[in-house]
């Protein structure tokens, strides 16, 4: 019973670090990768050929 206690607190730990990590609105990580993404496609729009 405490090993199942101990591994259902582990996943949502674990959840509650995807969640304030990864997944947050502005400043997550996902966030991060889309901004620069995007920054990326703007410059290689703008270069002249």
């Amino acid at each position: 019973m405490r090993n199942i206690l101990i591994t259902v607190m582990m996943l949502i730990v674990v959840a509650v670090m995807f969640n304030t990590i990864i997944a947050q609105d502005n400043t997550g990580t996902k966030a991060r990768i889309e901004n620069q993404g995007t920054t990326a496609n703007t410059t290689i729009g703008n270069l002249q050929p």
